[in-house]
């Protein structure tokens, strides 16, 4: 008999989690808070990892739609745009991994989900469901909404991100998420409107002292993704990660970069803002899942985007979670869930500990970061490739 599993949060993880979940037999209601379903205006890069379990899904062509396929990953220092090192992706990374390195936008990631999973006959996707209370017993859990509404089903998951209302529930006297004191800028560029020498088919990363950037294509190739992250006073609500921001505020945290930076910096029309949280890495399976709820994605683990892996531990999330629910009855929840936390903890608390170290190698300044150009320029991509990752 299916289980009736709820899920809180339809961001790209629990639409994913639905899916994943409704595929192996399970019903599902998904409860978003929001009054729509919807995504901002950011990218997002998928590494092998991410996209083999998209394709695992049934998404392979709809992801091919939506999303560009960067030639390589092109390292460069921020202050005159010198090559440091260079990984091929494309082909390569095919070849290497059996599934394609992708950046996507947010948003058109996220509507591919939806879609999928709002399809799916077993899926209901609710809105305006902002959970206020939770009660667990013995064989089921309740949940009620803001607006007095009330489901119960078999097990909950909490897929709500950073600020998750369900964490609690599985994470006894949790506390608030650290706001690291980094900020990031974004903008979005399209391609044609760009002087030929802006516009590009590569991951492209400047480094740079208390700073990097990023840029990558999206919306196969059309638009520029561009994220300039530094070490500055956070502004705003730490919560909203849309704020709305400028050059001028860009420029007064990080300074002037070089010609090649800047002039790519210049030509966006807008910026928004956000401000960088996260989590120690994970400590034990505890974290993850208790008897009758489980968390997945930045509920669970909540990592700086500094190995560009927020989304891909969320899907990879998903698929684990329905792996551990295939086949259960409702008695097998506890145990269902115990098996997920263990077989995914220790793999999203590496991801979260070496994206704060990466913040400390990109950021880095005198004769570390010295030392670390050096061994770029050296190694270049033994350094840049990570099989234990892709691989995964």
């Amino acid at each position: 008999m299916p289980l009736q599993l709820l899920i809180a949060g339809g961001g790209i993880g629990g639409l994913a989690g639905a899916l994943a979940l409704a595929r192996v037999g399970h019903r599902i209601e998904v409860l978003e808070q929001a009054p729509a379903f919807g995504e901002v205006g950011a990218g997002i890069q998928l590494g092998p990892n991410a996209t083999r379990r998209l394709q695992a899904l049934g998404l392979a062509d709809a992801l091919d739609g939506i999303a560009a396929r960067p030639e390589a990953l092109v390292v460069r220092a921020a202050d005159d745009d010198a090559e440091l090192a260079r990984l091929p992706l494309g082909e390569a990374m095919q070849r290497r991994y059996g599934a394609p390195y992708c950046c996507v936008h947010r948003a058109d990631l996220h509507a591919l989900l939806h879609g999928a999973a709002g399809a799916h006959d077993a899926v209901v996707l609710n809105t305006d469901a902002r959970i206020t209370q939770v009660e667990v017993c013995d064989d089921a859990v309740a949940v009620g909404t803001a607006d007095a509404r009330a489901w119960e089903g078999d097990a909950l998951v909490g897929a709500d991100g950073l600020w998750s209302t369900v964490r609690p529930k599985v994470v006894e006297a949790s506390e608030p998420p650290h706001v690291t004191g980094h900020t990031a800028w974004r903008a979005m560029l399209e391609q044609a409107a760009l002087p030929a020498a802006l516009r590009s088919t590569q991951v492209r990363v400047w480094l740079g002292a208390r700073l990097h950037a990023v840029a990558y294509p999206v919306r196969r190739g059309e638009a520029l993704n561009v994220v300039v992250l530094a070490e500055s006073a956070p502004t705003g609500d730490a919560r909203d990660w849309d704020q709305a921001t400028s050059l001028a505020a860009l420029q007064q945290a990080t300074g002037r970069c070089g010609p090649a930076l800047q002039a790519l910096l210049e030509a966006a029309p807008a910026w928004r803002g956000w401000t960088l949280s996260d989590r120690a890495p994970m400590s034990g399976p505890q974290q993850m899942a208790g008897e009758r709820i489980a968390l997945l994605g930045d509920a669970a683990h909540p990592m700086l985007p500094y190995m560009a892996q927020g989304a891909g531990m969320a899907i990879e999330d998903a698929l684990a979670l329905a792996e551990a629910l295939a086949g259960a009855r409702t008695e097998q929840v506890p145990a269902a869930f115990a098996r997920y936390a263990d077989a995914r903890w220790r793999r999203n608390a590496q991801v979260q500990a070496r994206a704060r170290r990466n913040g400390e190698v990109f950021h880095a300044t005198g004769p570390v970061r010295f030392g670390r150009d050096m061994a770029m320029r050296l190694l270049g991509a033994k350094l840049l490739d990570q099989p234990w990752l892709y691989g995964g």
